[in-house]
């Protein structure tokens, strides 16, 4: 454990830490310039507020056939087109399998700090339970800690890294990753349907049958001043595509549209679904990998 944190350049400081130290102030490192303030970016006087990203029903979706209707094809092809964002419903994942995996999760950041430090990651290869760095002078940090690992290539794949407790943590990763790998497979099909292309298009130029996927748990403490800074700063993903559990114990989750930031509103037992960078530039910017960012909204996890 000590080894993998004296590996990196500088100290790490938990954020839940932070959070549950009592402190009445956020460090400065974590406070975000004005104009990239959660007040900022927030919708006014009720601007944009029934906006949503697409809801589209999966239904027919499966590993052996595309039964989706003509309009429901159209509505993934506009949803990557206009927004790069959308969620699915019926999509056949098992609601009862996304709400063990989510509480797995919140059992494990919930642990005492020693026990989620055995897993600590280290620069060699991020995996592990982490928190982001400010390697660059004056970076300023995002108020979250996170948990990253491989579930593929199988090469990649290495239990050892994945967390251990609670005692059906594994087993829960395991099966959750199987079935979003089937989603994505799923999902890639329709998108090169959608674009005239052969349906293994996309999960070939990936690597076919060693297509790679990871997976990323971010958690967010309280904040004491939630106006100040952000879960996760505005980015673009840099992979072929994300396909997000979200927790209604912390929404805040916005996608820059328009020069608008619109808040996602999760649908129940949805996965939302962005287009990576990598499948922008493969499908040369017809389907969008849009800008999105985490706000504190109230209540906080």
């Amino acid at each position: 454990m000590m080894s993998n944190l004296q590996d990196w350049p500088e100290p790490i400081i938990r954020v839940q830490s932070l959070s549950e130290s009592g402190l009445p102030m956020i460090p400065d490192r974590y406070v975000k310039p004005l104009s990239d303030r959660p007040s900022s970016n927030r919708p006014e006087n009720g601007e944009n507020g029934d906006a949503n990203i697409p809801i589209i029903d999966l239904t027919g979706l499966t590993d052996d056939k595309t039964e989706l209707s003509r309009s429901t094809m159209d509505r993934i092809s506009s949803a990557c087109r206009d927004w790069g964002f959308f969620q699915v419903v019926n999509h056949g994942v098992s609601p009862g399998l996304m709400d063990q995996a989510r509480e797995t999760w919140r059992s494990f950041f919930h642990l005492p700090m020693e026990i989620k430090q055995a897993y600590a990651n280290s620069p060699k290869t991020y995996e592990g339970y982490g928190s982001r760095l400010g390697i660059e002078k004056g970076a300023i940090l995002d108020w979250s800690d996170y948990y990253y690992l491989h579930y593929l290539t199988l090469t990649l794949k290495d239990y050892n890294k994945w967390p251990g407790s609670p005692d059906y943590c594994r087993e829960v990763i395991d099966e959750y990753g199987k079935e979003l790998v089937k989603l994505g497979g799923r999902i890639m099909k329709v998108l090169s349907i959608n674009l005239g292309l052969n349906e293994s298009h996309l999960q070939n130029a990936f690597g076919g049958e060693n297509i790679g996927a990871c997976l990323r748990v971010n958690f967010y403490p309280k904040c004491p001043q939630p106006d100040l800074t952000l879960g996760l700063s505005s980015h673009s993903d840099p992979g072929g595509l994300t396909i997000l559990l979200p927790d209604h114990e912390a929404p805040g989750l916005q996608v820059r549209k328009n020069g608008r930031w619109i808040t996602v509103k999760p649908a129940r037992h949805a996965f939302i679904v962005n287009i990576g960078d990598q499948i922008q530039v493969i499908f040369l910017f017809i389907f969008l990998s849009p800008n999105h960012t985490k706000l504190f909204f109230e209540p906080f996890p």
